[in-house]
Protein backbone atom coordinates (compact mmCIF):
# COMPACT_ATOMS: atom_id res chain seq x y z
CA UNK A 1 0.00 0.00 0.00
CA UNK A 2 1.10 3.63 -0.24
CA UNK A 3 1.84 6.00 2.16
CA UNK A 4 -1.96 7.42 1.80
CA UNK A 5 -3.57 4.15 2.06
CA UNK A 6 -1.61 3.55 5.63
CA UNK A 7 -2.35 7.03 6.65
CA UNK A 8 -6.01 6.98 6.00
CA UNK A 9 -5.95 2.69 7.72
CA UNK A 10 -4.33 4.35 10.35
CA UNK A 11 -5.23 7.92 11.10
CA UNK A 12 -2.09 9.27 10.69
CA UNK A 13 -1.50 12.07 8.96
CA UNK A 14 1.00 11.68 5.82
CA UNK A 15 3.31 14.18 7.14
CA UNK A 16 3.75 11.89 10.57
CA UNK A 17 4.47 9.14 8.55
CA UNK A 18 7.18 10.69 7.14
CA UNK A 19 8.37 11.79 10.78
CA UNK A 20 8.40 8.65 11.49
CA UNK A 21 10.70 7.16 8.66
CA UNK A 22 13.10 10.10 9.62
CA UNK A 23 13.63 9.13 12.82
CA UNK A 24 14.00 5.68 12.03
CA UNK A 25 10.60 4.01 13.65
CA UNK A 26 9.07 2.75 10.52
CA UNK A 27 10.65 2.05 7.21
CA UNK A 28 9.19 1.64 3.68
CA UNK A 29 10.21 -0.29 0.66
CA UNK A 30 10.52 2.41 -2.88
CA UNK A 31 9.58 1.67 -6.13
CA UNK A 32 11.94 2.48 -8.77
CA UNK A 33 9.68 5.93 -8.56
CA UNK A 34 10.37 6.56 -5.39
CA UNK A 35 7.29 5.92 -3.91
CA UNK A 36 6.83 4.31 -0.39
CA UNK A 37 5.67 1.03 -0.30
CA UNK A 38 4.33 -0.49 2.59
CA UNK A 39 2.70 -3.60 4.11
CA UNK A 40 -0.20 -5.17 6.10
CA UNK A 41 2.21 -4.83 9.05
CA UNK A 42 2.82 -1.27 8.80
CA UNK A 43 -0.67 -1.00 10.14
CA UNK A 44 0.24 -2.47 13.37
CA UNK A 45 3.47 -0.67 13.79
CA UNK A 46 1.95 2.61 13.42
CA UNK A 47 -1.05 1.68 15.54
CA UNK A 48 2.33 0.90 18.28
CA UNK A 49 4.10 3.69 17.58
CA UNK A 50 0.97 5.83 18.01
CA UNK A 51 0.04 4.54 21.65
CA UNK A 52 3.74 4.83 22.69
CA UNK A 53 3.48 8.81 21.99
CA UNK A 54 -0.17 8.82 23.88
CA UNK A 55 2.05 7.81 26.70
CA UNK A 56 4.10 10.87 26.38
CA UNK A 57 7.49 9.15 24.76
CA UNK A 58 9.05 10.92 22.72
CA UNK A 59 10.42 9.50 19.27
CA UNK A 60 14.05 8.67 20.83
CA UNK A 61 12.23 6.37 23.21
CA UNK A 62 10.27 4.51 20.84
CA UNK A 63 12.91 4.09 18.82
CA UNK A 64 14.59 2.55 22.49
CA UNK A 65 11.37 0.42 23.11
CA UNK A 66 10.60 -1.05 19.55
CA UNK A 67 13.44 -3.87 19.56
CA UNK A 68 10.67 -5.71 22.16
CA UNK A 69 8.43 -5.55 19.15
CA UNK A 70 10.64 -6.48 16.36
CA UNK A 71 12.92 -9.00 18.39
CA UNK A 72 10.40 -10.28 21.38
CA UNK A 73 13.49 -11.71 23.76
CA UNK A 74 13.89 -11.60 27.43
CA UNK A 75 16.90 -9.35 26.76
CA UNK A 76 14.63 -6.66 24.90
CA UNK A 77 11.31 -7.17 27.00
CA UNK A 78 13.52 -6.12 29.96
CA UNK A 79 15.47 -3.32 28.34
CA UNK A 80 11.91 -1.90 26.89
CA UNK A 81 10.59 -2.09 30.72
CA UNK A 82 13.21 -0.41 32.38
CA UNK A 83 13.03 2.13 29.61
CA UNK A 84 9.43 2.62 30.95
CA UNK A 85 9.89 2.79 34.31
CA UNK A 86 12.06 5.69 33.42
CA UNK A 87 9.70 7.61 31.63
CA UNK A 88 6.96 6.93 33.85
CA UNK A 89 9.37 8.25 37.01
CA UNK A 90 9.79 11.46 34.59
CA UNK A 91 6.32 12.22 34.36
CA UNK A 92 5.77 11.45 37.68
CA UNK A 93 8.48 14.12 38.64
CA UNK A 94 6.98 16.53 36.23
CA UNK A 95 3.28 16.03 37.60
CA UNK A 96 4.97 16.82 41.04
CA UNK A 97 6.42 19.95 39.56
CA UNK A 98 2.85 20.94 38.28
CA UNK A 99 0.99 20.10 41.26
CA UNK A 100 3.58 22.39 42.79
CA UNK A 101 3.13 24.94 40.10
CA UNK A 102 -0.45 24.80 40.26
CA UNK A 103 -0.51 25.44 44.25
CA UNK A 104 1.27 28.31 43.66
CA UNK A 105 -0.77 29.88 41.43
CA UNK A 106 -3.76 28.99 43.67
CA UNK A 107 -2.00 30.89 46.58
CA UNK A 108 -1.77 33.84 43.87
CA UNK A 109 -5.14 34.08 43.17
CA UNK A 110 -6.36 33.83 46.90
CA UNK A 111 -4.38 37.41 46.99
CA UNK A 112 -5.65 38.17 43.96
CA UNK A 113 -9.71 37.99 45.19
CA UNK A 114 -8.36 39.34 48.62
CA UNK A 115 -6.67 42.52 47.21
CA UNK A 116 -10.26 42.78 44.74
CA UNK A 117 -12.37 43.14 47.40
CA UNK A 118 -10.63 45.66 49.05
CA UNK A 119 -11.27 47.85 45.70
Amino acid sequence: MRIGELAARTGVSVRSLRYYEEQGLLASARSPSGQRHYTPEHVARVEFIQRMYAAGLSSRTVAEVLPCVESPSEETSDAALERLAQERERLSAHIDELIRTRDVLDQLMIVNRAHRATL
